[in-house]
């Protein structure tokens, strides 16, 4: 992965090679957790869901260097 995949997303890798990046990352971690972090992480699949966790992602990694 380059730098600059990495300074824009937060990704996952799974041993396989699959890569998730940004709100999909962050939903993988969680269904991988199990539990009620799964059940969350399953809403991700309804495209709503995903169109405004996408769109709130990004508006977060923007500003993540302001912090």
């Amino acid at each position: 992965m380059s730098r600059e995949e990495v300074d824009r997303a937060v990704w996952v890798v799974e041993p396989g090679g699959r890569k998730f990046e940004a709100a999909a990352a962050v939903n993988r971690t969680w269904a991988e957790l199990g539990g009620g972090w799964a059940l969350l992480a399953a809403l991700y699949q309804v495209r709503p869901i995903r169109w405004v966790e996408d769109a709130y992602y990004k508006r977060v990694a923007r500003r993540r260097a302001w912090w």
